[in-house]
């Protein structure tokens, strides 16, 4: 007991002095101009492009000890990285640097009866603690943003991917190096230690303004039930594709294909089919196959059954799942008003997409879903802030508050008032 609590102690301190490291460059960050920002960045891309092969290698071990420890395709394909996917981390960082700065951004500004003129003005957040899993990519995408915006920020990434987060974290420290900023504004917890989470989460409330967890609904339910500071996070992405009756059979069948199986490991992946009633005997049975024969396993309602004798029978259970995996549930339902209530009842506010010709069908469905991300003819895979032109993002958000949708620069911001007079007094 003794040496588990002088652990403790050992951790606690460790992170204090991180916390403390990180309020001092804040600091310094929200005083940056943008073009000192930019630098850091641009430095920090071209030392990942550099450093290439070390990532790799590192990577390389973190997967071979995924493996050992049996960790799920989907993990492991999360946890993967490859040289097109390290050129894509670098350039999601440079076009970090080219977009507009959101700081000190005049959001709205008015002039009152006396003369006052005031203006809501975007400032950063200070500093943010970010824990996530799997994914080395998010440190690199965190980095960026968080930098970006003014905020300094601790990352804590899952064990599994301590190697690459590492790797990846010395070329953003470069970056900052090169630019003469704290070196210290982009920190990575350097211990393994779960008390570390446990200590970012309740005790630190001094140092850490704000905490976006990134991973599974384990860890974001922790997180949220634990942290004595905001939290931006969703739980999960049981996303949703309706196929109307007005649906274009061969576009319907590449969206639901691509919302699928383009990567089953997203949060942006469809979870759930649902076809309507008046399209179902010319459109459900070529969906269900291409998805089948694409290694996909379909658990369907007994209309879905009844279109391919490989379907599964699906379970109450199966329409409320985030299987992040080659598996789909799939059920027929009566119109548009019925697609939209069966989100209402099993969706988790992520992404959800409607495929139809039907103009007025789409504007019902978009306008009557309550989801942080609606989209008309296309796949939920675009659930991205990369694919928004935010230039990449720390999570996607299903809070109704603050952010909503992919979190990047502008959402990374709060505001202040500020107030100009000539000698004003209230009577």
């Amino acid at each position: 007991m003794q040496a588990e609590s002088n652990s403790s102690q050992d951790v606690a301190a460790l992170m204090d002095s991180l916390g403390r490291a990180a309020v001092g460059a804040a600091r310094a960050l929200a005083r940056a101009n943008t073009a000192t920002k930019n630098a850091a960045l641009a430095a920090a891309a071209a030392e990942i492009r550099k450093q290439c092969a070390a990532i790799l290698e590192a990577n390389r071990n973190d997967l071979q000890a995924a493996r050992q420890r049996e960790l799920s395709d989907a993990m492991l394909d999360r946890l993967a990285l490859d040289e097109k996917r390290v050129a894509a981390m670098a350039n999601g960082v440079a076009e970090v640097a080219a977009l507009a700065d959101p700081i000190g951004v005049v959001i709205a500004a008015w002039t009152r009866p006396n003369g006052l003129r005031i203006e809501r003005v975007r400032v950063p957040l200070g500093v943010i603690g970010i824990v996530y899993e799997s994914r080395p990519n998010v440190t690199a995408d965190a980095g960026a943003l968080c930098l970006k915006s003014g905020n300094a920020v601790i990352l804590r990434g899952g064990s599994e991917s301590a190697s690459s987060s590492r790797a990846i974290h010395a070329c953003l420290v470069a970056g900052l190096r090169a630019a003469g900023l704290p070196e210290t504004a982009i920190q990575i917890v350097p211990t393994t230690d779960r008390a570390a989470v446990g200590h970012m989460l309740s005790g630190m409330t001094d140092f850490i303004d704000v905490v976006v967890p990134r991973g599974g609904r384990s860890l974001v339910e922790r997180v949220q039930k634990e942290a004595r500071v905001p939290v931006i996070g969703h739980l999960e992405g049981n996303c949703h594709v309706y196929v109307d009756r007005d649906a274009d059979a061969a576009m319907a069948r590449e969206i639901v294909l691509n919302a699928k199986l383009r990567r089953t490991g997203v949060c942006g992946a469809a979870e759930t089919l649902l076809v309507d009633a008046g399209c179902a005997a010319t459109h459900l049975a070529p969906i269900v196959r291409d998805l089948i024969d694409a290694g996909c396993e379909v658990r369907g309602d007994p209309r879905v059954l009844a279109a391919d004798p490989r379907v599964r029978p699906a379970t109450e259970e199966d329409w409320r799942s985030e299987y992040l995996d080659a598996v789909i549930a799939a059920r027929v339902v009566d119109g548009v008003d019925a697609a939209i209530a069966h989100i209402a009842r099993y969706g988790s506010a992520h992404t959800e997409s409607i495929v139809t010709t039907d103009v007025a069908a789409a504007e019902r469905f978009l306008s009557r879903v309550d989801s942080a991300i609606v989209l008309h003819n296309a796949s939920t895979q675009f659930a991205d802030g990369g694919e928004f032109g935010m230039a990449g993002e720390i999570g996607i958000s299903t809070d109704r508050f603050h952010a909503r949708g992919p979190v990047g620069v502008e959402q990374l911001t709060s505001y202040k008032y500020v107030v100009h007079g000539s000698g004003q007094v209230r009577p």
